[in-house]
């Protein structure tokens, strides 16, 4: 079957499960495939439970299915559910955007989310479905009441971009920025360049297309293809023809900001509620959107003002022990230093910063956990713990922990009182398990 046939059986059903244990009446089960789980096998069980359609790719599986219910072969499972997704996309007249970037593109998403939401009835990717599975989840949530989607776009290896665009075909797109992350499966930020800019390619085919786009950031406007509109923002009030212009007021801890439109606008002063001035850029992206989308400054403010991070990512909270900044959603080496210069900054006392190592950095994993220890060295904290194997033959005089059960075990003994504390690492580090303890 072609995804045009594929589609016309997800009309007729239009509920997909791709979990065996969630088989709703009618439903259409696909039997995705991965290094540790086939759901091929399960195809049966899910048909048995209630679903109406099964589309495998194992031909055994097929063949020794003799039930009453639909069973597909197709070449592959997790192409026929991106295809079908796209079909699904292109029922929708609307404005597609999608979101990618190394730090900070969950956090913008929502940002963008929150402004439009003045103006829109918008759908937006939920949490992190931001891989070659959860974008298809999430395509196929949009529904004639939506005005315009917003879709992130996560990768860790080259040609992730390419395809998540191929799927959901956004008509604008915003790269917040590229960095060293994921580099065992990019091998250099050259590769992460390239990939984060197959969103950049992907526009370059579509007529009408926008990109947004830091023009701050040399490695971005490097890449800016010449044949797509480009709106801009930026912090520097020396570059003409940007459509927002941005400056930091204080983060103290809360990040302040004003902004305007255009060289000769009037200056709008926000308070956030995002915790880091590296923030500052993610709020100015969500600023061009908007208003590239007529939303109004005053529903733009109001919007930012009012939105709560939360997931682990640039959150304050507080104890009945301890002020924390948790931000242990994921780290690489670019998010970890802007993270120790925003706590430095902070003038708050006394400091704690307890690190995770970073993963996914192949090759160079130890030459940048043994960079960034480097760097603690000029960080003006009053006590540091580093977390994770990757730190245990790096000479230093900070705490070490293998893992994150013997910090508890720390935590348990002598808990920090009165402190401020930054919470970073990846997050196969668990440290997110920290601030119920603290």
């Amino acid at each position: 079957m072609n995804s045009q046939e594929l589609y016309a059986i997800y009309l007729q059903h239009p509920v997909i499960t791709t979990d065996s244990r969630d088989c709703p009446e009618g439903s259409i089960f696909i039997a995705l495939k991965g290094e540790s789980f086939d759901g091929n096998q399960f195809a049966p069980q899910a048909l048995e439970k209630g679903c109406a359609v099964a589309i495998v790719s194992d031909e055994q599986v097929y063949n020794s299915y003799h039930g009453d219910k639909q069973m597909i072969l197709v070449p592959d499972t997790l192409q026929a559910f991106k295809d079908m997704a796209r079909e699904h996309r292109r029922r929708f007249d609307i404005p597609v955007i999608g979101i990618t970037g190394t730090n900070g593109k969950t956090t913008t998403k929502e940002l963008v989310r929150a402004v439009l939401a003045e103006r829109y009835d918008e759908m937006a990717t939920e949490g992190n479905f931001n891989n070659d599975v959860g974008v298809p989840k999430t395509l196929f949530r949009l529904s004639v009441m939506h005005e315009i989607a917003v879709i992130e776009m996560g990768a860790s290896h080259p040609g992730d971009i390419k395809t998540l665009a191929e799927t959901a075909e956004p008509t604008c797109g915003l790269i917040t920025n590229v960095g060293k992350a994921h580099l065992q499966g990019f091998g250099s930020l050259e590769g992460v360049i390239r990939t984060k800019g197959e969103l950049y390619d992907n526009l370059a085919t579509r007529e009408d297309s926008v990109i947004f786009i830091n023009a701050d950031n040399e490695h971005l406007m490097g890449i800016l293809p010449k044949n797509v509109k480009a709106e801009c923002y930026t912090q520097d009030e020396n570059k003409p023809g940007a459509r927002v212009y941005g400056q930091l007021i204080a983060c103290d801890p809360f990040l302040r900001l004003k902004w305007r439109c255009g060289e000769d606008g009037d200056w709008h002063e926000v308070t956030t509620h995002l915790i880091g001035s590296y923030n500052l850029d993610n709020v100015l992206a969500a600023v061009t959107i908007g208003l590239h989308f007529d939303v109004t400054p005053e529903q733009i403010c109001h919007a930012i003002e009012n939105y709560v991070p939360s997931n682990n990512r640039s959150q304050l909270t507080e104890t009945p022990h301890n002020h924390l900044i948790v931000d242990a959603y994921n780290a690489n080496p670019t998010s970890m230093a802007a993270a120790l210069d925003n706590f430095s900054l902070m003038e708050v006392a006394p400091k704690l910063a307890i690190l995770g190592e970073m993963r996914e950095l192949g090759d160079s994993s130890a030459e940048e956990h043994r960079r960034m220890v480097e760097k603690l060295a000029s960080c003006p904290f009053d006590e540091v713990w580093l977390v994770g194997a990757e730190f245990k033959d790096i000479e230093c005089p900070y705490r070490k922990f293998d893992d994150v059960e013997q910090v508890k075990a720390a935590i348990a003994e002598c808990r920090p009182e009165g402190r401020y504390i930054l919470i970073k690492g990846s997050n196969g580090t668990r440290l997110f398990q920290l601030p119920e303890l603290l």
